[in-house]
């Protein structure tokens, strides 16, 4: 089974619409996502641009439906789809759930609620070399005292966690875990508290709006953010994306999922290959591939050859 996987905020780099495939599906859905949006979205990876969550969400989302069209061209078709955070409105698109265009003005939206309600001031960091109970255990002395307290955003591996919460909460947060042994705690380049219940108002906004929003049962897998499961209700979907933003996403636990059902070739769209790293290393029996990896318009015929079974794992 091969699975496309969609990375959320944090995989950005400036240009990296800039390094998608020079093909014709790729440039028409540039210019679907300009038109849908009234604007340029090729002018969306600058590093000016990337300052904004709205910009950033935006063209993660093109960039992984770009892919996906690169490889729908060459007659590759995608067994499932699994979007970490943002990307989830990605594989929803590439599942056959929602339309490109909703999508778009979905994800507009989820960027503009995220950025109105922590402008400034807030943020995630990633701990490594802590499980997601020793981060429990660090969090919880502080879980009473509002401006020092963190949440458990992402659970990306066993000992790959994400925090949300305040820059000086983060900051400190980062302190206390290195002194508890994590190999590395970090800010990431993320300008709001996600998936935690400080988002709480702005995803009841986002679920107000997605009401109107046409979802409808996918015709490949869906795997969900909140649950990490396989979806297949349009209003499990629609409630999945529309309240991500607020719950931890557990991406291991998706991950996982995929390779219980049979996946063995895994994809992940541009621009990053932090989901290609972890599955590598949690799963070195299946194949991973990172798209960015691949200069000009390789990826494809590398994926055609592994699904016919002329490509090896150790090529």
């Amino acid at each position: 089974m091969f699975a496309l996987l969609y990375p959320g905020q944090g995989a950005q780099s400036p240009g990296f619409l800039h390094r998608l495939p020079p093909h014709a599906a790729v440039a028409a859905t540039l210019d679907e996502a300009s038109d849908v949006l009234a604007l340029d979205v090729r002018q969306l990876d600058t590093a000016e641009a990337l300052r904004s969550s709205i910009a950033v969400q935006v063209a993660l989302v093109v960039a992984g439906i770009a892919m996906q069209r690169r490889l729908a061209a060459a007659g590759i078709e995608a067994h499932a789809h699994a979007g970490l955070s943002v990307g989830a409105y990605a594989a929803a698109v590439g599942s056959g759930a929602l339309s490109f265009a909703d999508a778009l003005r979905m994800v507009r939206r989820r960027g503009e609620l995220m950025e109105q309600a922590y402008p400034s001031g807030y943020g995630l960091s990633a701990i490594e070399g802590l499980t997601e109970a020793q981060v429990e255990a660090l969090i919880e002395p502080v879980a009473s005292f509002p401006n020092t307290q963190v949440y458990i955003a992402n659970v990306n591996a066993p000992r790959q966690i994400v925090v949300a919460g305040s820059v000086a909460a983060l900051d400190a947060f980062n302190e206390r875990a290195t002194a508890a042994g994590a190999h590395r705690a970090k800010r990431l380049m993320v300008s709001v508290p996600s998936h935690c219940e400080l988002l709480r108002e702005a995803s009841d906004a986002l679920v107000a709006y997605a009401t109107d929003v046409a979802f409808r049962g996918p015709t490949s897998v869906y795997i969900g953010n909140r649950r990490a499961r396989a979806l297949y209700r349009p209003a499990d979907i629609r409630d999945d994306l529309a309240t991500n933003m607020r719950y931890t996403v557990r991406w291991f636990d998706a991950l996982t999922a995929l390779v219980e059902r049979g996946a063995t070739l895994l994809v992940e769209a541009p621009p990053g290959q932090v989901l290609t790293d972890i599955a590598r290393e949690a799963y070195p029996e299946i194949m991973a591939l990172a798209a960015s990896s691949f200069a000009d318009d390789r990826l494809a015929a590398v994926v055609e050859r592994r699904l016919t079974g002329g490509y090896s794992q150790a090529t």
